[in-house]
């Protein structure tokens, strides 16, 4: 009987803030919290989920465009701060270019995960807002995916890009990629509008929209800037909460 491979996620949305760096993270050290060994890596040239663990993406010799570009091993790249982490770094921007001659190139990632697929139960992979080569490499690397998706413009038309990507990934690259949830995120739960939008989701997606909510809060913006998550910030506070509860469900999920 083999090791369990760790279930990897990655976090898309090709719309940019809605909260996907934040959940990356929070979900991650939720995890660990609740005792299980999880990686972390940061597919973002703006690098936010690395500085969200106090690491300056500017400084760094070695991060995961190394692997990607050069096939570094990734245990060489690999930060332990809250969790582990591949961080990212300023070349990261021009990893794209740097890759499209690459034979494989969708498949980096996931062939640099192979080396580790004993060290990890989950690997928590955050995407940047667009669906080029970084994302469909974090795809092709993924089992799921789970999307945040901002209550106030509710993109039922990325929504769709989202999944027309997915489905395409699935016929060339990863056929068992398949959405964990949408995470209704940033939500301010006064406006009928919040309200609606979840009715929306839920019509459209049934199930796959998860229970858990992550309200609105200033202290999304004021943890990272101490280079910590939530969950370390504010131990006991709301926030902190409503990721553990993210946690579980998808726990829950097998």
């Amino acid at each position: 009987m083999g090791k369990k491979k760790p279930k990897v996620i990655a976090f898309a949305n090709q719309k940019g803030g809605v909260a996907k760096t934040t959940t990356t993270l929070n979900l991650a050290v939720a995890l660990a919290e609740s005792g299980h060994r999880v990686l972390c890596i940061d597919m973002d040239p703006q690098g936010n989920l690395t500085m969200s663990q106090g690491i300056d993406p500017d400084t760094l010799d070695n991060s995961i465009y190394d692997v990607l570009v050069h096939d570094k091993p990734i245990r060489d790249v690999i930060v332990t701060r809250e969790i582990d982490l591949a961080p990212a770094s300023i070349d990261l921007a021009g990893a794209e270019i740097a890759m499209s001659t690459k034979i494989g190139r969708e498949r980096s990632l996931q062939k640099s995960l192979k080396e580790v697929s004993d060290d990890y139960d989950f690997v928590c992979i955050d995407t940047p807002p667009s669906l080029g080569l970084l994302t469909i490499n974090a795809l092709t690397a993924a089992n799921k995916v789970i999307v945040p998706v901002q209550c106030e413009y509710l993109s039922m038309r990325g929504l769709i890009q989202l999944q027309n990507t997915l489905q395409m990934i699935r016929e060339n690259l990863n056929p068992d990629i398949e959405i964990e949830g949408i995470l209704p995120t940033l939500m301010d739960t006064r406006t009928v509008h919040a309200k609606e939008a979840i009715e929306i989701l839920e019509e459209n997606f049934g199930d796959r929209v998860f229970a858990s909510r992550i309200k609105k809060t200033i202290r999304f913006a004021e943890a990272p800037v101490q280079g910590m998550s939530v969950l370390k910030y504010e131990p006991n506070g709301s926030a902190a909460d409503s990721y553990r509860a993210l946690a579980k469900e998808v726990l829950s999920h097998g």
